[in-house]
């Protein structure tokens, strides 16, 4: 089941991420967190990339729904089931060139392994495993 592996909230708070009303988010939204010091370099290496927030410790992008279906998204990701993140203040800092808010999540998935120095795993035989996502809350 979505959203049934529960990670600590280190932050003390949560926080909606508002999109911008001017980007329809007509597939839903989740959100993928990485640390801030991973921030950067993600996203200087995505070639394409939604809507980001970040606070002082936590980056997040912006998923399609079910971005985690059959996917082991690696620590230190985070995974989050809808928008509504464990984080203190985060700010919109990066708006995408396209007129949607996502970031496509089989590259940022596959980013994210390679950071993580993990093999990409997929399928049912990998949702069977703890990935590491947050449920919505």
């Amino acid at each position: 089941m979505r959203g049934d592996h529960l990670l600590p909230d280190h932050t003390g708070g949560r926080v909606e991420l508002a999109l911008p009303a001017a980007l329809p988010a007509s597939l839903g939204c989740d959100a993928v967190g990485v640390p801030a010091r991973h921030g950067f370099r993600l996203l200087a290496r995505l070639p394409r990339t939604g809507c980001v927030f970040a606070d002082t410790d936590w980056w997040w992008w912006i998923v399609p729904s079910g971005s985690d279906l059959d996917l082991k998204w690696p620590a230190p990701a985070r995974y989050v089931v809808g928008t509504n993140v464990p984080a203190e203040h985060p700010r919109l800092i990066h708006w995408p060139d396209s007129p949607s808010p996502y970031t496509p999540p089989i590259p940022f998935y596959l980013m994210v392994c390679q950071l993580a120095g993990t093999t990409p795993a997929w399928g049912p035989e990998a949702r069977a495993q703890d990935t590491g996502t947050v449920a919505a809350q």
